[in-house]
């Protein structure tokens, strides 16, 4: 409890919950001790528990970031304005890039059985980047009022195959959101998934007071249309913090080729009870491989390896100022991308007017 710190620190200790340009909303724990004339410790109430902060020069100097999820100190809070001052950034837990969040403890990744229709290879890629963060993941799939309980059967049944329980909800209805919920507690999750899936209906339906846009999903496309545009915690009713993500369909396959073989739960599986001969197997068409065979997700780690390997040939070429080659996307190829020859740097330069100027003026003072 912030009282306890205080009184012991003198300070007051709070949760970056949203970033805006230069400010930081932040709120404070529960219980504060004195605030400033008020002398005797009492509770805030929501308003006065959330500060608009700003970050102290020392911190921006010394290159200090200060992200959604991160535990700050507080300093000359304004009561009656509602502002402060953010002092320190205590130690992180945990951080993520892609969101830009600290502490993060889990992840809750949204997907819908129906409308849109679940597609295999792009769960299997939300998945994949999700256990590349090393945090907990828990599969929710909504709309399950929309198959039958044979076809819910099946999915649970594919799904453990590949090392996955999920949790069958429907916001819609009702159904099991308070046994999702119960996994949230006291945890600060943040929630991912593509968009049209359900994650802003169930983000309101966690917490009255989110109120988050909703959209709807495209009849043309079979796709949801975007309505997250930052980051942001909302205070969940029972303890914990949940963090809505900017939606995306295809998360980046960023991760090391070597250590993709990891992210899969039953390759993981295979890999624990054998070796492969070599010991940077790839997995391909290396000999005495313990993990090449016959198990669904196999297809989907081939093409995952090859987006990992173009991306790290990639940074690889950016390195490398002296590469003939460079990585090009196509616009038109849903993300797809291929190598095509480098032009030539120009080696002269057209000198610009001011400096012909320039050098004109410096032979008249040398003349004189």
């Amino acid at each position: 409890m912030i009282g306890k710190n205080f009184a012991a620190t003198g300070q007051l200790l709070g949760t970056v919950v949203a970033v805006q340009a230069n400010f930081y909303r932040v709120q404070l724990d529960e219980e504060h001790g004195e605030q400033g004339s008020r002398g005797a410790e009492e509770k805030l109430d929501l308003n006065a528990s959330l500060l608009l902060c700003t970050r102290r020069t020392r911190l921006k100097k010394i290159g200090q970031q200060v992200m959604v999820g991160d535990r700050v100190v507080v300093e000359e809070p304004d009561w009656a304005g509602g502002r402060g001052a953010i002092a320190e950034v205590l130690p992180r837990q945990s951080e993520l890039d892609r969101p830009a969040i600290a502490n993060v403890n889990q992840i809750l990744l949204v997907f819908a059985v129906a409308d849109p229709p679940l597609e295999p290879y792009q769960l299997s890629r939300f998945l994949i980047k999700a256990e590349s963060t090393d945090l907990d993941v828990l599969l929710c799939l909504n709309k399950s009022d929309l198959i039958s309980p044979q076809e819910q059967q099946q999915v649970s049944d594919r799904l453990l195959g590949w090392g996955y329980q999920p949790i069958f909800i429907s916001v819609k209805d009702g159904i099991n959101t308070e046994q999702a919920a119960r996994y949230l507690s006291n945890k600060i999750t943040v929630i991912a998934g593509p968009s049209g899936v359900g994650k802003s209906s169930l983000i309101n339906t966690l917490i009255d007071s989110a109120k988050l846009r909703v959209g709807e999903v495209s009849g043309k496309l079979a796709r949801g249309r975007h309505t997250t545009r930052h980051i942001e915690l909302f205070e969940l009713p029972k303890g914990g913090l949940l963090a809505d993500t900017p939606g995306f369909n295809q998360p980046d396959m960023d991760c090391i080729p070597e250590e993709l073989i990891h992210y899969f739960p039953e390759a993981r599986k295979r890999l624990a009870v054998a070796s492969c001969r070599f010991s940077d197997c790839l997995h391909r068409d290396e000999p005495e491989c313990a993990v090449r065979g016959d198990w669904e997700r196999y297809e989907h780690y081939l093409e995952f390896l090859d987006a990992a390997i173009a991306h790290q040939t990639q940074l690889h070429e950016q390195a490398d100022p002296e590469s003939t080659m460079k990585l090009k996307s196509k616009s038109k190829g849903k993300g797809q991308s291929q190598y095509e020859p480098k032009l030539e740097s120009k080696k002269y330069r057209r000198i610009s007017r001011k400096t012909q100027l320039q050098d004109l003026q410096e032979l008249y003072r040398d003349e004189e």
